[in-house]
């Protein structure tokens, strides 16, 4: 699925997301092998790895640089394992955490608040924040590996991206907060 508007668009697919470093990424694609894929399953390029904070949907271009800078909130870096593989309903593959840091519930709370302040007004997902990481779709017959190692990420910031509506990079990070 290519989601998303062309970066030339008078509109572009925002999110908030956690993007891996390449010692981050190497650890899911050692985990990705792990995996017994179905033929016709749509796994996602290491380049386009991530975890969701909020996704924002589409905004016009020049409101963009108002969720930019909206979008600084405090930070504090924090650990986050990614330990549990599951296939989830709609034939999503991902990646879980076990247990989630309260420093990452504090950031998706401050960022969900930032979103819906009045210079933005911006409605952010409201439902239950359940981090994960996607690594596949139409993967309703893939094999979840029995045991795998964990996904160490030390996570030092986050970023805002945009959706490129192209196969690859399907993402793009267009601004990075520490």
């Amino acid at each position: 699925m290519d989601a998303g508007k062309p970066l030339t668009s008078k509109t572009q697919r925002l999110f908030l997301a956690l993007w891996p470093d390449d010692g981050v990424r190497g650890q899911i694609a050692a985990h990705v092998e792990q995996w017994l894929w179905p033929p016709g399953c749509a796994r996602y390029a290491p380049a386009d790895w991530h975890v969701t904070l909020h996704f924002i949907g589409d905004v016009t271009t020049d409101k963009r640089a108002a969720i930019a800078v909206g979008a600084v909130v405090p930070f504090q870096p924090f650990d986050l394992t990614l330990d549990q593989p599951r296939l989830w309903a709609r034939e999503l593959a991902v990646l879980c955490a076990s247990d989630v840091p309260m420093a990452l519930k504090l950031l998706q709370e401050r960022l969900g608040q930032a979103l819906r302040a009045p210079e933005l007004a911006m409605l952010p997902d409201t439902r239950p924040y359940m981090p994960h990481l996607t690594l596949a779709r139409h993967a309703g017959a893939a094999r979840v590996p029995s045991a795998s190692a964990p996904v160490q990420w030390r996570v030092q910031g986050y970023a805002l991206v945009v959706s490129t509506g192209r196969r690859t990079p399907r993402y793009e990070v267009i601004q990075s907060y520490h």
